[in-house]
């Protein structure tokens, strides 16, 4: 495993793990992603129509065409990842980084960061980019301007995250395992000469979520916990702000 070395700062190491690996693979690991999961296909299903939101991390933008009926602005690191995101009009897609998202605050109805948040590579930087998606949120009404019965909390996000529990799967991960780890990612190419294979692998850096963290990191970044759960060897949570 890679560890962080005390003279490279989060910022490059994640820059070499992260964002170059996903720029170098853009293409190939887009052909891979076209099936959403079922928490964010609910989530986003569930919304009402009209309702305004953020896909921060956005990938290939595979999660744009879930509802027809909501519009999101989607965000990536990679600029080879946005590019492919912005076929999926009526849509926006722009690069942005998850700590720096240049959206205005207290603004939208819902957020979904799916597979990103694992990819920062401290427990402080992961918990600022929870808290700089839920500060894009709308806050939820005071109590007398929604009613006492009211259930209206707000905007909310949907953050999903590999989990270290996944001893079932072929990775074979779980409870007592190292957290933070390098994950290979092989891309085959045809040579121009006989057509024969090559391959290349990267190395992407991920934090694996135990048990009760992710909902840790939510109320450290000033949110609260609507809803989490465990879906095959990740876990989500839908959080709202506190204020």
């Amino acid at each position: 495993m890679n560890t962080i070395s005390p003279d490279q700062s989060p910022e490059k190491y994640e820059g070499k793990h992260v964002h170059e690996v996903y720029e170098q693979i853009a293409s190939h690991f887009s052909s891979t992603r076209y099936k959403p999961w079922p928490i964010v296909q609910r989530f986003l299903q569930e919304l009402p129509s009209g309702s305004v939101g953020l896909d921060v991390g956005c990938g290939n933008g595979k999660y744009l065409t879930v509802n027809p009926n909501v519009f999101i602005v989607a965000s990536d690191r990679s600029e080879n990842l946005v590019k492919i995101a912005g076929q999926h009009r009526p849509h926006s897609s722009v690069i942005a980084d998850n700590l720096s998202l240049p959206h205005p605050s207290s603004f939208f109805d819902f957020a979904i960061s799916v597979a990103v948040v694992h990819h920062l590579s401290s427990h402080l930087r992961r918990v600022q980019a929870i808290a700089a998606i839920l500060e894009t949120l709308r806050p939820a009404p005071e109590p007398e301007q929604s009613g006492p019965d009211s259930k209206h909390v707000g905007g909310k996000a949907l953050i999903h995250v590999w989990a270290l529990e996944q001893k079932t799967s072929r990775r074979g991960w779980d409870e007592g395992d190292e957290q933070d780890v390098m994950v290979p990612w092989v891309m085959k190419t045809k040579s121009t000469q006989l057509s024969n294979e090559k391959s290349e692998t990267f190395h992407r850096y991920y934090h694996l979520y135990r048990k009760g963290e992710l909902e840790g990191d939510v109320v450290e970044a000033g949110g609260r916990v609507v809803e989490s759960g465990y879906e095959k060897d990740n876990w989500w949570a839908i959080a709202a702000r506190n204020k």
